[in-house]
C-alpha cells in the first residue's frame, strides 16, 4: 500500500525521525505461514472452541473474520456464533459444525501457539535491530524504532517523498520478504504520532506524518485514537464535549487535570502533537495485566466467563516470560465510570495458572449483581529469579486489599495497552493484534 505523508505546533525535536512497526494480526499472519491455504480466510485464533470447553476469549481474528462481526478479546462463544467453524479444519470435531447450512460462512479456528508466535517474532526482532540503533520492544508484535541516525527528513524523488518514507519502505519489505508477514508502519518525529500513523491505514500500512503536520494529522480523529486513551476514558471525554483530537487539544488543562489528574494534560499535549518521550529499549516489566472492555455492561456470567479468559491469558503471559507472581488483583469498571480494583498477596512467588484464575473469581464476588463495562486481571510483585517458587498452600491476604484505584486503566503500556495497549489498543479488536488489553504499563 502507498505511503502517504499527511500535511501544524511544531514536534519539539523536528529532526528526530520514529517508527512504530504493529505486525497486522500477528497470531492470524503466523498461523498462515504455517498454514498457506488460510490466506484470504477468515481466521481466528483464541482458546475455549473445543467440544466440551466452556470459557474462551478470541485472542486475533483475521480482518476476514472481523467482516463477521469477529473481534478480538470477544468471548468464544460469541465468536462461534458470529463465524461458525469450518467443518474441514482438521482440528474440528465432526459432531461440531460439521454440515454448515448452504452458503453460510465458516472460520478458520486455530489455538494460541504462543512458542511459534515468538519464534516468528524473533525473526522480526532481528530485521529491527539490524534497522535501528534503538528498539523498544512493546509486545510480541509491536516496537518503536528511533531511526533518527539512520535515515531524514529530506525530500527526494523530486519532491515525491522523503527519506524516511523509502526507509520505512525497506522495513515492511524486509519483514515480508525474510518472515513472510504483514506489518504496518507508522513514521513520525515522537512516539504517539507513530503509533496514531501505524494503526491509521491498516493492514500493510505506511502512513508518514512530516514533523510540523502531526497537529493537523489528528486533529480530525477521534478522541480515541489519541495515544493512551482507552474506550472509558474517551467516554469520559465524550459527556465534556470532547469528540475529536482537536477538541482535546484546545480542551481546558485544569479541567482535563481535574478530571484525570496528571495524565489529563498529558493526553492534551499528544493531541496537540507534542510528546518528548524518547525511544528506549524495554526492560522487565513490573506487572503483567490484562482487560476487557464490554459494548454493553456485562452480567455476572459475561463477567466471570471474561475473568476466567482473562486470567488465564495472563497467567500463560507470565510463564512465558519466566515470571512468578505474588499478587494476584482485578479492575472492576462499574457504570457509570467508578474504577475499582482490588488484590490479594501470597506466601511469596509462585508460578499457578490455576490459582490466578481462582484468586480473581473470588475477588470478583465482591461485585456479584452489578453490571460491568470493563474487567481486568493483573499479576504484580513479578520475580524472575529461578528457584523461589513458594508453597501454593497458605496464601494470605497480607496485600492492600480493596483500594480503589485513581485512572480508568487505558494508559498504555509501552506506552502501549497501547498498552500492547496495547493497546493497543482503543478496545476490542482496535489493533487487531492482541485481544485483551493491558490495564496498566506492564513492558
Amino acid at each position: 500500500m502507498s505511503g502517504r505523508t499527511l500535511p501544524g505546533i511544531d514536534d519539539p525535536d523536528p529532526d528526530r525521525i520514529v517508527f512504530h512497526v504493529d505486525m497486522d494480526c500477528f497470531y492470524a499472519s503466523c498461523e498462515r505461514l504455517r498454514e498457506p491455504a488460510l490466506r484470504g480466510e477468515p481466521v481466528i485464533v483464541g482458546m475455549g472452541y473445543e467440544p466440551g470447553e466452556t470459557f474462551g476469549a478470541v485472542a486475533t481474528a483475521s480482518y476476514e473474520a472481523r467482516d463477521h462481526g469477529v473481534e478480538s478479546a470477544q468471548p468464544i462463544s460469541q465468536a462461534l456464533e458470529a463465524l461458525p467453524r469450518a467443518d474441514h479444519d482438521s482440528a474440528v470435531d465432526a459432531t461440531v459444525d460439521a454440515n454448515p447450512p448452504e452458503g453460510e460462512s465458516h472460520g478458520h479456528y486455530r489455538p494460541v501457539d504462543l512458542e511459534y508466535y515468538q519464534s516468528v517474532a524473533a525473526e522480526i526482532a532481528e530485521i529491527l535491530t539490524e534497522c535501528a540503533d534503538v528498539v523498544r520492544k512493546v509486545s510480541i508484535d509491536e516496537a518503536y524504532l528511533d531511526v533518527t541516525d539512520r535515515t531524514a527528513w529530506r525530500y527526494v524523488n523530486d519532491g515525491s517523498r522523503t527519506l524516511a518514507e523509502g526507509y520505512a519502505r525497506h522495513v515492511k519489505g524486509r519483514i515480508a520478504e525474510e518472515v513472510g508477514v504483514p506489518a504496518s508502519v507508522g513514521v513520525a518525529p515522537n512516539m504517539s504520532a507513530a503509533k496514531v500513523a501505524a494503526d491509521h491505514d491498516k493492514p500493510d500500512g505506511l502512513v508518514v506524518v512530516e514533523p510540523g503536520a502531526v497537529a493537523s494529522f489528528l486533529a480530525p480523529l477521534s478522541v480515541e485514537v489519541v495515544h493512551g486513551i482507552g474506550p472509558v476514558t474517551a467516554d469520559r471525554l465524550a459527556d465534556m464535549g470532547v469528540d475529536t483530537a482537536a477538541d482535546l487539544a484546545a480542551a481546558d488543562p485544569a479541567a482535563l487535570r481535574e478530571a484525570f489528574g496528571s495524565r489529563g494534560p498529558e493526553l492534551r499535549d499528544r493531541a496537540r502533537g507534542v510528546d518528548d518521550r524518547a525511544v528506549t529499549p524495554t526492560g522487565r516489566p513490573k506487572s503483567l495485566s490484562r482487560e476487557s472492555a464490554f459494548a454493553e455492561p456485562a452480567d455476572d456470567d459475561g463477567k466471570r466467563e471474561t475473568v476466567s479468559a482473562l486470567a488465564s491469558d495472563v497467567a500463560a503471559r507470565a510463564g512465558n516470560r519466566g515470571a512468578m507472581y505474588r499478587t494476584i488483583g482485578i479492575k472492576v469498571v462499574v457504570p457509570p465510570y467508578d474504577t475499582n480494583t482490588r488484590e490479594r498477596s501470597l506466601s511469596g512467588p509462585v508460578d499457578a495458572p490455576d490459582l490466578v484464575e481462582e484468586v480473581a473469581l473470588e475477588l470478583l464476588s465482591e461485585f456479584e449483581g452489578e453490571p460491568a463495562r470493563k474487567v481486568g486481571v493483573r499479576v504484580s510483585n513479578l520475580s524472575f529469579a529461578s528457584g523461589e517458587q513458594a508453597r501454593l498452600a497458605g496464601w494470605d491476604t497480607g496485600g492492600p486489599d480493596g483500594v480503589d484505584a485513581e485512572h480508568d486503566g487505558d494508559r498504555p503500556a509501552s506506552g502501549g495497552a497501547d498498552a500492547d495497549r496495547s493497546a493497543d489498543a482503543s478496545g476490542p479488536g482496535a489493533s487487531g493484534q492482541s485481544s485483551l488489553d493491558q490495564f496498566d504499563t506492564d513492558t
